[in-house]
């Protein structure tokens, strides 16, 4: 029983000691072997926003608009002795607030450093940051913010003792700001946000005040622009003039407004609040013009093109003048977020990561632009021409970033994707230099020899004659004896400016055909099969001896033109016909095929 008690007492000691053990001797004991890994130290974040010189500029005027001075003072490199003085330091504050108010400027927060490195980038050495200045009737200082800690601790960003320095050094009792000169006592003492109420009213009012200040301004030198500029009143002039007054206008206003109610000494609370919408309308304006110069750009440059017949070119600049506008809604959108505290670095550098990833989503996207661009070099087609697409005939209308636009015949409309298009056969009407004409003719088994005779002659003297047809020598052939007809092919190619053009020379050739055929006592071959056979008719005995009694001259006088022609006789015959015909309607004397 007593052993048994004393075994059960040294367990209970043993289970104590273990519970009292650290851990790491415990895990000895017990044989884990295990080591637990210590977790890096995590810098806690400033209660007042400094590590970033961002963050210390809205820190600070955050603290003045809500009258705290004395956590205003928080911002500054002070001295001991300044630091040890309550009143001193919220004096250095209200002094600080009051030079701002009066001739300050504080560069907007998005356009500061929200890094805890600050700005690499100026001149200044690292770890300072220039954020504003002061510039009055007396002094001139420049704002600097200073890291104030070495690289083993967290950044800690203050205004640096050189910028104190000079604000406590700088005497502003007894002065006063514009505004409080001249605004009633009431709008002063009543506040709204801790700004006094005139300033508020102020700022509204230099705002109408600006916009119709740069109105004025932009028609006065719209006036002088036109008196003094010749070319004022053309196209050209005014496209520019027109391009150029609403984002000069509105850059102008934004001029304006800054320099009016700084110096006017509006609260420096209200100006930096509003400096976002001002940097806004500023990169606004900046993007409408050069939207608009865009547009300028493009459209006077097509002018050209068109003028100096480079239509080709005309594709390729409304391709370009595309890109060039989805490049500024881009570069826009990043501004603008920019502006408004996103991160844009990380994002572009989101979108470099997702890239892959998008494009294996957006191959067909990716297929049409590489087919448009495919297009824009290679040219096999411009906007205006008549062309071919597989089955679809049309003009094409535009050449798009994705698609190509096509109007029919039937005045439709037809799109096709640009990566469809450049793997298409594209057959292109609009740049032919010719147009052939290649009639087949069958005539009758009745057909003569001295007939086929007659007619392979005059039919080749009427292309050799026509003034359309193109110099190289014209094939009129007889090919071969069909079941029901003799047949007779005609290659020739027509000279016009169209395809209008060359319908009216083939069908005034056609109509000289069927003269001649008429003429030589013969007709074309009807199928056996069609109702025509029981109208037919017998040929024309007197006209068949005519033709041969022609050829047998022919043929004593050596003047048959078979197998080839005699070039004297070509020379005689070139453009002896007169076309349009006697009795043609005639727009032009000098007819222009």
């Amino acid at each position: 029983m007593i052993l048994g008690f004393k075994r059960l007492l040294s367990y209970f000691l043993l289970l104590l000691v273990l519970i009292l053990m650290p851990d790491k001797a415990t895990a000895q004991l017990l044989g884990t072997g295990k080591t637990t890994t210590e977790e890096p130290v995590k810098i806690p974040d400033d209660s007042l926003g400094r590590r970033t010189p961002q963050g210390t500029v809205s820190g600070f005027i955050k603290a003045i608009s809500e009258q705290n001075y004395l956590r205003a003072s928080q911002y500054f490199v002070l001295s001991k002795r300044s630091y040890r003085k309550t009143a001193e330091r919220i004096r250095i504050a209200k002094t600080f607030q009051t030079l701002l108010d009066q001739g300050g400027n504080l560069s907007p927060s998005s356009i500061i450093s929200n890094k805890e490195i600050g700005r690499t980038d100026d001149d200044l050495a690292i770890g300072v940051d220039l954020v504003g200045n002061i510039s009055t009737n007396k002094t001139t200082i420049q704002l600097y913010v200073e890291n104030q800690s070495d690289d083993s601790q967290a950044a800690l960003w203050l205004f640096s003792a050189e910028t104190v320095e000079a604000i406590i050094a700088t005497d502003v009792t007894g002065e006063k700001t514009f505004l409080d000169k001249v605004l009633p006592q009431v709008l002063l003492e009543k506040k709204l946000g801790n700004v006094p109420v005139g300033h508020w009213a102020v700022v509204v009012i230099m705002t109408v005040v600006s916009y119709f200040l740069s109105r004025i301004l932009i028609l006065i030198f719209a006036y002088l622009i036109q008196k003094f500029w010749k070319k004022a009143d053309t196209e050209k002039g005014s496209a520019i003039i027109e391009a150029l007054t609403l984002p000069v206008q509105m850059y102008l206003a934004v001029i304006l407004f800054v320099a009016f109610t700084q110096r006017m000494g509006i609260s420096i609370i209200v100006r930096q609040r509003f400096s976002i919408i001002i940097i806004t309308i500023g990169i606004v304006a900046v993007l409408i013009l050069f939207w608009r110069l865009t547009d300028f750009v493009s459209m006077y440059t097509r002018n050209r093109m068109t003028s100096s017949g480079r239509i080709s070119a005309v594709s390729a600049v409304l391709f370009l003048s595309r890109m060039t506008k989805a490049a500024i809604i881009a570069i826009g959108i990043i501004a603008l977020l920019g502006i408004i505290g996103v991160d844009v670095t990380a994002g572009l550098a989101a979108l470099g990561i997702g890239g892959i990833a998008l494009a294996l989503g957006a191959q067909k996207t990716i297929e049409n632009f590489v087919g448009s661009v495919s297009l824009i070099a290679d040219q096999p087609l411009r906007v205006g021409d008549y062309c071919r697409v597989d089955d679809i005939k049309g003009t094409v209308e535009s050449i798009g970033m994705r698609s190509t636009t096509l109007r029919t015949s039937a005045r439709s409309i037809v799109t096709i994707p640009n990566g469809q298009l450049s793997a298409s056969k594209i057959e292109n009407y609009a740049h032919r230099d010719r147009f052939i004409f290649n009639p087949i003719f069958n005539f009758r088994m009745e057909t003569t020899p001295d007939q086929m005779r007659y007619l392979l002659v005059e039919l080749r003297s009427l292309l050799y004659s026509h003034p359309a047809i193109i110099n190289s020598s014209p094939v009129v052939r007889f090919t071969g004896i069909t079941a029901d007809a003799l047949k007779v092919e005609i290659t020739a190619y027509i000279k016009a400016i169209n395809f209008e053009t060359s319908q009216e020379v083939q069908e005034d050739l056609l109509l000289r055909m069927m003269d001649i055929i008429e003429k030589s006592g013969t007709s074309l071959a009807y199928p056996s099969q069609t109702l025509y056979i029981s109208r037919d008719v017998s040929r024309s005995t007197e006209k068949s001896d005519q033709v041969s009694e022609t050829v047998k001259k022919w043929k004593e006088n050596n003047e048959l033109q078979l197998p080839k022609f005699d070039p004297k006789r070509v020379e005689e015959l070139r453009n002896s016909i007169k076309y349009p015909d006697e009795g043609s309607f005639k727009p032009d004397e000098d007819y222009n095929l």
